[in-house]
């Protein structure tokens, strides 16, 4: 089995050699880039490319966040993604916008959470959401992109149905194992049985479980929290993945920075 490159996920900002020194400080060969669809203006796609080629950094993914999203079980469903029907239409134009930026800058793969997709099938909110998806997806696939699905915030059946629904062969998901704790969706290891080969690269971030009266689980650093990643990759090489660790630790200053070294260090020893 082919053993996966690590990498890790940075924020756009206006400093390119700052973020790539970043990525460059641990040894990674490749990272996936944050950008919020509104800010994607700022950005030159054609400088963002030549810097990373500078650095030697390929750009595996890249991903699409929105204004006004609220990452938690209690304001998440109203402000989350595409399924969230105040923002669909606007978003809806950002996102292919973006595609042809991320087309400029030669990136094969967009990832994004696209909300709290509904369970039901027959929701009015589901059955409107898929036309949506799909055109989006069309977009990314006349940009030879894949769209990837950040796991988390939906069951993972419902997850693959949608893929199913959707019907366009350039989709798949990014596994974030410990988004699935985080939201109480599932476990990951379950969860791959369902995914199977719609992995194409995972999040390397751990997380406990919410209690009761909690609106999102706690991130913690990797190994500390409830995802078995040993067993997690050994089910996904199994299923043939090939893809990318990418590390999501989300802090920032120098514990952050610790948290990645020790993530590297746990993951180097099961790769």
């Amino acid at each position: 089995m082919n053993k996966s490159k690590l990498g890790i996920i940075v924020g756009a900002g206006e400093n390119l050699d700052e973020i790539f020194q970043k990525v460059r400080m641990f040894n990674f060969p490749l990272c996936q880039m944050s950008f919020i669809a509104e800010n994607m203006s700022l950005f030159d796609p054609l400088k963002i490319k030549m810097k990373a080629a500078q650095y030697e950094i390929e750009i595996f993914s890249v991903f699409l966040l929105f204004k006004g999203q609220i990452f938690n079980l209690k304001d998440g469903p109203a402000t989350m993604g595409f399924v969230a029907p105040d923002f669909r239409a606007e978003r809806l134009k950002l996102a292919l916008e973006f595609s042809d930026f991320v087309r400029e800058i030669g990136t094969k793969y967009i990832v994004s959470h696209v909300g709290f997709i509904p369970d039901d099938e027959q929701d009015p909110v589901y059955q409107s959401f898929i036309p949506v998806m799909r055109e989006f997806v069309e977009k990314c696939r006349s940009n030879r992109q894949f769209f990837c699905f950040e796991t988390g915030q939906e069951l993972p059946s419902t997850l693959k149905r949608t893929i199913n629904d959707i019907g366009l062969e350039n989709t798949g998901i990014n596994l974030d194992p410990a988004n699935l704790i985080l939201y109480g969706k599932a476990n990951p290891i379950d969860a791959i049985e369902i995914f199977g080969r719609y992995v194409k690269s995972i999040h390397g971030k751990d997380g406990l479980w919410p209690n009761r009266d909690e609106y999102l689980g706690k991130e913690v650093p990797v190994g500390q929290g409830m995802v078995n990643f040993p067993l997690l990759l050994r089910r996904l090489k199994n299923l043939g993945f090939e893809g990318p660790i990418i590390i999501e630790r989300e802090i920032s200053g120098e514990r952050q920075i610790q948290d990645i070294k020790r993530a590297i260090e746990f993951f180097s020893k099961i790769l």
